[in-house]
């Protein structure tokens, strides 16, 4: 009685353990009844029938990262690129996924690589390389469409790397590098134009400045004399001098006429002899020779003349 009674409780055990499953959080189980499919369990716990019901592996609902190994691809100009990819999809029918494809990662990676060779087999180099957005939406949509049937949804496709052959790569540098020197060349010529353009722009600007401080000083020096003469002219006539004031005044200029080491010929002016006379007259009340006057003049003159 005691081994039935040990029996009876290993085989209750035993199907509890086989009636009582627990799904996580994002997964997804399919159980199959007697061989054929019969539902989908979702996340929770749940209750089978032992030895009539069997759950199959789960299935990972999350959105999934698979990263293949770099592809020979040939391009439209016969030159072989290796090129990285990245698939993101998601299992959203894990009744198609069990049965409608055997391995779906596999066949992801098999028809990734199919539809990257059509794609960029019909692009040259540089195109590959710069149409990297274009190449990602025409595999994201190839990829999406062919794998819906297998319940699979193909959220993003990207291009990790682009390599050329190691050839085509020196090209490329090299070309990279006289297209920077024809820049920086650009560049250093564009900069020294503009200086060369600011310092002409100064220099004018400085010389009109220059041009125009020199007339209006110009113009205040002449208003300063004109205003200096006039003056003068209005005192003369306010004092209303005489013949013996303006003699005395023609006497004083005199002298000034022999300022400077460069003056070797005084002119005199006419109404010298005048003044001398009113002079005269002034003095001692006779009239001198004007011919002596002038030989007076005429002695000045000629030593006035010597080096």
């Amino acid at each position: 009685m005691a081994v039935v009674l040990v029996v009876l409780i290993v085989f209750v055990i035993i199907v509890l353990v086989r009636s009582v499953r627990i799904i996580p959080q994002a997964r997804a189980g399919v159980v199959e009844r007697l061989g054929k499919y019969q539902r989908t369990l979702n996340p929770g716990l749940t209750i089978l029938i032992p030895f009539v019901d069997r759950l199959l592996p789960l299935l990972d609902l999350r959105e999934q990262v698979v990263s293949f190994p770099p592809q020979p691809v040939i391009t439209e100009d016969n030159l072989v690129v290796s090129i990285d990819t990245v698939v993101y999809f998601q299992v959203t029918d894990p009744r198609a996924a069990t049965y409608e494809i055997a391995n779906y990662i596999q066949a992801v990676e098999q028809l990734t690589t199919t539809t990257l060779r059509n794609v960029v087999g019909g692009l040259n180099l540089e195109e590959a390389l710069t149409s990297r957005d274009q190449i990602n939406g025409q595999l994201r949509g190839v990829l999406d469409e062919a794998t819906g049937r297998w319940g699979i949804r193909v959220s993003r496709v990207e291009l990790k790397a682009i390599d050329p052959p190691h050839s085509i790569q020196d090209s490329m540098e090299k070309q990279m590098r006289a297209e920077r020197d024809r820049r920086a060349a650009i560049l250093t010529a564009e900069g020294t134009k503009q200086s060369a353009i600011l310092t002409a722009e100064g220099q004018r600007q400085a010389s009109i400045l220059a041009a125009e401080g020199d007339a209006k000083a110009a113009i205040l020096r002449a208003d300063g004399e004109a205003q200096a003469i006039q003056k003068v002219f209005d005192a003369i006539h306010r004092g209303n001098p005489d013949q013996k004031l303006l003699a005395y005044q023609y006497l004083q200029t005199l002298p000034k006429l022999a300022e400077g080491s460069s003056n070797k010929l005084w002119i005199i002016p006419s109404e010298v002899g005048e003044a001398l006379k009113g002079i005269g007259n002034a003095l001692g009340g006779t009239n001198p020779d004007p011919a002596a006057a002038g030989g007076l003049f005429d002695e000045v003159g000629a030593k006035s003349t010597e080096p």
